[in-house]
Formats: structure tokens, sequence, C-alpha cells
């Protein structure tokens, strides 16, 4: 039986080292049956990541290029796609139409977040599996895209503001998310209001450097009245007192993006989509604000984790 570790050498010696299959299987003592499959294996993965354009997709695809090695089933059930797990992505497809019933569209479950649902609930199943079903027998989610945009750490953080729709208290209403995403590392940090006054705006901001342990370089915004006083030119914008004090207490510059240029913030812009899908799409109702920050700073913590360790 082939250990991980043993499939590695495989994969290294091929791909890095440059050795033909000839050798690596009389080096590793396998079958030249078996240092093929693994190969095909990992080649055909590493053109679904050239294909993959949602960061969810990359991350889960990277994750499958060092998974544990899978032994021939032919006398086991070729899928484990119970009535069971049917049920549970039937559920979430459910909870999609009633979302789109309360104009929740940004925070539709998409493919990715099914198969993670069910793979917390400790389900077995594979990504394409999830995939194929719910393609064949549901409505198809669309896919999004990124931005590449390329930073030096501790260069460039962007913030803007998004809407989720939450149940509070048993009520839907319409909450602020201050979003903060990292140029390099697309770390996020999060809060929730029920406003976006510039006492929300400060708070927002003290409690982003409190959380990332400093300040980066350039802080971007978009054309926000809490950060752009007013216009003094096609192009220029003189900066809010309140922001500009903020700017020279902490250490930090400011830029204004263009005029329906979203896309200079490209992190953060996709990060409040992101946000509001891995996050609240798989919880939306809550006691209380309070609660709902409580929740959203876990999840954040988690998803920060992924993107560190990838």
């Amino acid at each position: 039986m082939i250990k991980l570790n043993e499939k590695a050498n495989i994969l290294i010696k091929y791909f890095v080292e440059g050795q033909k299959i000839r050798q690596i299987a009389r080096y590793s003592k396998f079958s030249r049956n078996t240092v093929r499959k693994y190969i095909r294996d990992h080649e055909h993965k590493l053109k679904d990541l050239d294909k993959a354009k949602s960061r969810d997709e990359v991350l889960t695809l990277i994750e499958s290029l060092v998974e544990k090695p899978k032994y021939n089933t032919e006398n086991r059930n070729k899928y484990k796609l119970t009535q069971e797990i049917k049920d549970q992505i039937t559920n979430c497809i459910k909870i999609n139409d009633k979302r789109k019933s309360r104009g929740q569209h940004k925070q539709l479950r998409k493919k990715i977040d099914i198969y993670e649902f069910l793979k917390d609930k400790g389900y077995d199943i594979g990504y394409t599996t999830v995939c194929n079903y719910i393609r064949n027998n549901f409505e198809q989610i669309s896919k999004e895209a990124f931005i590449k945009q390329r930073y030096l750490p501790g260069q460039t953080l962007q913030f803007d503001y998004g809407e989720v729709k939450l149940i509070i208290n048993g009520k839907i209403q319409k909450i602020n998310l201050a979003l903060f995403t990292t140029g390099y590392g697309f770390f996020n940090y999060g809060k929730l209001y029920n406003n976006k006054k510039m006492v929300s705006f400060l708070d927002a901001h003290v409690s982003a450097f409190n959380s990332l342990g400093g300040v980066h370089h350039e802080i971007v915004y978009d054309n926000l009245k809490q950060a752009v006083k007013r216009f003094v030119g096609p192009t220029e914008k003189l900066a809010n007192d309140d922001l500009v004090k903020l700017s020279l207490y902490y250490g930090f510059n400011y830029r204004f993006c263009n005029a329906r240029k979203g896309n200079e913030k490209g992190n953060v812009e996709k990060g409040i989509e992101f946000i509001r899908r891995r996050v609240f799409s798989q919880k939306d109702t809550f006691s209380s604000l309070k609660e709902a920050n409580q929740y959203l700073f876990k999840r954040l913590k988690h998803i920060n984790s992924l993107e560190k360790n990838t």
C-alpha cells in the first residue's frame, strides 16, 4: 500500500527532477502502472487548477493536490452520493430559493459552499460529485472571477462598505459591513454596523488596526462621503477632516479610486462578495448584532487561516 510521502516522492521525481517513469518505478519499487496512475492524476489536477477562476475553486484544488492516495474501489459503491447527502444538497438549494425571494441574491451558496457545508457535517463526498449532482438537477450557479493584483507585504490595505441582509431578532434588516482587505495575502477584517456614521467609520479603522497588529503604508478608499470631503477637480478629491486626523495619528497614506473604477481596489470589491457568500450564506439569523459580529469574527479567523496556509 503506497503512503502519502511515497506518492509525493513519485511526483517530485517526475515533475521536479525530470526522471522517467521507468527510473521512478525502479527506484520506488512500485509498478510502472502505479507510478503512471499518480502522475496522470496529478497532471489532470494541475490542468483544473489552471482553469479555476474563483479563489474558492483554487483553494479546494490546491488541497486536493496533496490528498492521500486513493485505492481500487471496484467492489465498493462507485459513488458516495447517498440519499441523505442528496437531501442535504436539496435543502441548501431550497435555502437559496428562499433567500432569492427575500432579495438576498449576494448571499446564495455556490457549489463550493455546499461542498464545504457537507464536509463540515462529516459527509465523505467529493467536490466533483457535488458539482455534477447540482449541475444535473438544479439551476446552474454562475461562476465568479477575481482580478489578480500584486502588492508587497504591508503596502496596501483596501476599505469599503457593503450591505448584507440578515435576520436580527426575527426581522430582516440591511446591515452595513465595513471590510478591510490586505492587498498582499488577501487577509480580511470586517465588522457589522447599523449605520455608516463617522463614529462607525472610525471605530472600524481602530478595530482593524488592533486586529492586524499594525498599520499598512497606504489605505485605498472609494468615493465614500466618510472619506471624501469634496471634489476639487475632475479627478482630485479633498479628504474628510476626520480621515486626515486618523491618517496623521496612525501614520498612513490614503488614496482614492477614480470614479467608476472600483477595480482599482479589486481585492476588497471581491472581498465583500466573498464574505457575504462564504460567511452569511451559511448562517443569516441572529438574536442581535453583537451575536452576528461574533459569528463574523469566528468565520473570518477560519477563512484567514486557510489563506495563510496556502
